[in-house]
């Protein structure tokens, strides 16, 4: 006879043999005891966990000559063609080779036919969830009620797949991964069966690279037995199954304890030269900081360790770590096992990984691993903890001190902040305008303002839009701006600035200077330059005076008034002008002095 894996020849043939699943076999047992069994069961869990071997050993014991038992026999010529697969009133049907609704109608189109030799007949369909929609629509009525000799078992790994129609029809049982424990029982049974010696530290290695999956480890215990021979050994397991040892994780934290990176990154490589997935690496190391921690926090919880042992020398290395470092090594491991998932580089990822913890003094931060302090911070973390006590004592002694320095804190802060964002009026400029501008020059700059304005960027026509070109001689023009702190932003902005030259040129044919100046600013500019050029006196005295001697006043005296206030008159607000601009807009508003 063909050799035949460990999976496939120890397959339990009754209840008692199957590893964990207590509450499935417990209430299978009870239905079959009080003859309380349904039509249709829904058997869902992870990979490997019993799910066919339960669907059969349930049709086993549903059928047996001598049940509906707690137990099939496994002697009588229905258990014996059962477990052979040769009954034809046990249909073991695989759904995902045959998914299409014309395997289903052949089923169901079967169904209705008493079974030749058995009690019951049973339909087994692994994989379930791969059945097309027209499939399940067929089986859904059948399902619902089938015949009085008919029972499905159906078998996924994937039950949020199926309709819920279908769900609401079964009892449904969820199988859970194999605990570590029952998976090295299982193995010393199988290897005492085939008379092999093995390593109490080798199977634990297998159980833990099976993730909870008891044919995963049949498989690969099936595997090192091949490569060892007699007698299998934690080394020989570790290389087949790709964990890492015990020694390699001691040294290792080691060298993250001393904050060796060299010695760390050394390590890391040799593991992937020795072919080491770095994907399971970083899952390997989480489980191993989890070990350290639960060793840290709970040492009596030995049976609860994964992947090292309880033995001093982790103990030790446990206590040698705070449980923050550790907790800070579990969080970027986590994120960085996340982030290879979408990258082509994994193993630069865990590099990273490795010398973020290298770097780690002990404080888990998510998202940033706890990253180390800096001095500097630490000094200023000192400095204001000072402060902070000193104030404290300060208040508690009734306030004097500290109530004093209160009351002249907001009006520090409140000039400071002026002056630090204060705009600085060019005054010189502006009355360099003033002096030349005429009413010509601000009536060319304001007939064009508002077209300039739609050709410029929207973000610098927004910054503008509360501005009004105030005077204007042949090569520049005042802006008045409504709120300082716009101003201010335009004049420091040079990217405006050129736009708004630019702007200007194309609509005018000029290239102007702009002086930016706020509302209240413009205000005492100009009231200082009509004091100074004498523009009060020309318009207080009356027209034929003169000063001492008859003679005229000097030159401070105009002929007429400036343009600059014949342009201030324009900008007066009048409440009718104001309301007519407020419908139609600027553009649109001319006023006629009548």
């Amino acid at each position: 006879m063909s050799y035949q894996a460990f999976y496939r020849v120890y397959r339990p043939q009754t209840f008692h043999e199957m590893s964990g699943q207590q509450h499935v076999k417990q209430t299978l047992q009870n239905a079959l005891l009080h003859n309380k069994t349904t039509h249709a069961y829904l058997f869902s869990g992870p990979r490997g966990t019993g799910k066919t071997s339960a669907a059969k050993i349930f049709a086993k014991a549903l059928n047996c000559e001598n049940g509906p038992a707690k137990e099939p026999c496994n002697e009588c010529e229905t258990c014996r063609t059962i477990t052979e697969g040769s009954n034809t009133d046990v249909i073991e049907f695989d759904a995902a080779s045959n998914s299409r609704v014309e395997e289903m109608r052949d089923i169901i189109e079967k169904v209705r036919y008493a079974p030749a030799s058995s009690k019951y007949k049973v339909y087994i369909i692994d994989e379930v969830h791969m059945l097309s929609n027209s499939a399940f629509n067929a089986l859904l009525k059948t399902l619902e009620e089938p015949p009085a000799h008919a029972v499905f078992i159906l078998a996924t790994t994937e039950p949020h797949k199926l309709p819920l129609t279908i769900i609401s029809r079964c009892q449904r049982f969820d199988f859970k991964p194999i605990t570590a424990a029952e998976i090295v029982e299982r193995m010393t049974h199988v290897l005492k069966d085939a008379d092999i010696e093995a390593d109490a530290s080798a199977l634990k290695v297998i159980a833990q690279a099976a993730s909870g999956g008891m044919r995963d480890a049949l498989s690969m215990l099936d595997q090192v037995v091949s490569f060892s021979g007699d007698r299998v050994t934690a080394e020989e397991a570790l290389l087949v199954t790709g964990s890492v040892g015990e020694d390699i994780f001691l040294q290792l934290a080691e060298a993250l304890l001393t904050k060796d990176a060299g010695a760390a990154l050394t390590l890391l490589n040799q593991l992937i030269a020795e072919g080491k997935d770095v994907s399971r690496l970083a899952e390997d190391l989480i489980t191993f900081f989890r070990d350290l921690l639960l060793l840290r926090t709970a040492p009596d919880l030995t049976d609860l360790l994964e992947v090292i042992s309880g033995d001093e020398r982790f103990v030790a290395l446990a206590q040698a770590f705070e449980p923050d470092t550790l907790y800070a090594y579990i969080d970027i491991l986590g994120v960085t096992q996340q982030e290879m998932r979408f990258s082509n580089h994994a193993k630069v990822y865990i590099e990273s990984a490795l010398l973020k913890m290298v770097q780690t003094r002990g404080t888990s931060n998510s998202g940033t691993g706890g990253a180390a302090a800096s001095p500097e911070l630490e000094q200023k973390i000192a400095a204001l903890e000072r402060i902070v006590a000193e104030l404290q004592q300060q208040l508690a002694n009734g306030g004097g001190p500290a109530a004093q320095a209160g009351e002249k804190t907001p009006a520090l802060r409140k000039n400071s902040s002026n002056n630090a964002r204060a705009y600085k009026i060019p005054t010189g400029k502006v009355h360099q305008v003033l002096s030349a501008a005429t009413k010509q020059d601000i009536q060319v700059i304001r007939e064009e303002w508002a077209r300039m304005m739609q050709t410029m960027q929207r973000s610098h026509s927004a910054l503008l839009e509360e501005t009004e070109p105030v005077a204007a001689s042949d090569s520049a023009f005042v802006l008045k701006f409504k709120y300082e702190i716009h101003c201010l932003m335009a004049s420091e902005n040079a990217s405006l600035r050129s736009g708004l030259a630019e702007a200007l040129r194309q609509q005018t044919g000029k290239a102007y200077d702009v002086v930016y100046v706020p509302e209240e600013g413009w205000l005492k500019v100009r009231e200082d330059f009509i004091r100074k050029s004498g523009v009060s006196k020309q318009q207080s005295q009356p027209e034929g005076n003169s000063a001492a001697g008859g003679e005229p006043t000097d030159a401070s005296v105009f002929d007429e008034p400036p343009a600059f206030l014949e342009g201030a008159e324009l900008t007066q607000e009048d409440p009718i002008v104001s309301e007519a601009e407020k419908l139609f807009g600027k553009e649109f508003i001319t006023v006629h002095d009548e």
